[in-house]
Protein backbone atom coordinates (compact mmCIF):
# COMPACT_ATOMS: atom_id res chain seq x y z
CA UNK A 1 0.00 0.00 0.00
CA UNK A 2 2.86 2.19 0.74
CA UNK A 3 4.86 1.72 -2.32
CA UNK A 4 1.57 2.36 -4.48
CA UNK A 5 1.27 5.51 -2.48
CA UNK A 6 4.82 7.00 -3.40
CA UNK A 7 4.35 5.66 -6.85
CA UNK A 8 1.17 7.94 -7.40
CA UNK A 9 3.29 10.44 -5.86
CA UNK A 10 6.43 10.24 -7.88
CA UNK A 11 4.11 9.76 -11.44
CA UNK A 12 2.17 13.63 -10.05
CA UNK A 13 5.23 15.05 -9.67
CA UNK A 14 6.66 14.04 -12.80
CA UNK A 15 4.04 15.29 -14.60
CA UNK A 16 4.16 18.16 -12.70
CA UNK A 17 7.93 18.78 -13.94
CA UNK A 18 7.14 17.28 -17.77
CA UNK A 19 4.03 19.82 -17.89
CA UNK A 20 6.20 22.96 -17.03
CA UNK A 21 8.80 21.63 -19.31
CA UNK A 22 6.47 21.62 -22.07
CA UNK A 23 4.75 24.63 -21.44
CA UNK A 24 8.05 27.03 -20.94
CA UNK A 25 9.87 25.33 -24.25
CA UNK A 26 7.02 23.96 -26.96
CA UNK A 27 3.65 25.57 -25.99
CA UNK A 28 3.21 28.68 -28.34
CA UNK A 29 -0.52 29.25 -26.94
CA UNK A 30 0.75 31.55 -24.17
CA UNK A 31 2.16 34.65 -24.22
CA UNK A 32 5.38 32.92 -24.60
CA UNK A 33 6.39 32.28 -21.01
CA UNK A 34 5.42 29.61 -18.60
CA UNK A 35 3.82 31.22 -16.37
CA UNK A 36 0.84 32.14 -18.87
CA UNK A 37 -0.11 35.37 -17.30
CA UNK A 38 -0.37 37.21 -20.83
CA UNK A 39 2.13 39.83 -19.74
CA UNK A 40 3.84 41.55 -21.96
CA UNK A 41 7.35 40.42 -20.45
CA UNK A 42 8.49 38.88 -23.46
CA UNK A 43 8.03 42.25 -25.44
CA UNK A 44 11.06 44.65 -25.54
CA UNK A 45 10.47 48.35 -27.19
CA UNK A 46 14.48 49.23 -27.98
CA UNK A 47 13.16 52.81 -29.23
CA UNK A 48 11.80 53.79 -25.34
CA UNK A 49 15.02 52.06 -24.26
CA UNK A 50 17.04 54.04 -26.26
CA UNK A 51 15.34 57.01 -25.29
CA UNK A 52 15.36 56.20 -21.64
CA UNK A 53 19.64 55.80 -22.02
CA UNK A 54 19.99 58.80 -23.99
CA UNK A 55 18.08 61.13 -21.39
CA UNK A 56 19.93 59.70 -17.91
CA UNK A 57 23.43 60.35 -20.22
CA UNK A 58 22.39 63.82 -21.13
CA UNK A 59 21.47 64.99 -17.31
CA UNK A 60 23.93 66.68 -15.87
CA UNK A 61 24.20 64.53 -12.55
CA UNK A 62 24.09 61.24 -14.42
CA UNK A 63 27.16 58.82 -12.67
CA UNK A 64 29.81 57.99 -15.02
Amino acid sequence: MQTLIIGLLFAAAAFYVGRLFWRAFFDKTQAGCAKGCGGACSTLDVDRLQRTIELAAARPDAEK
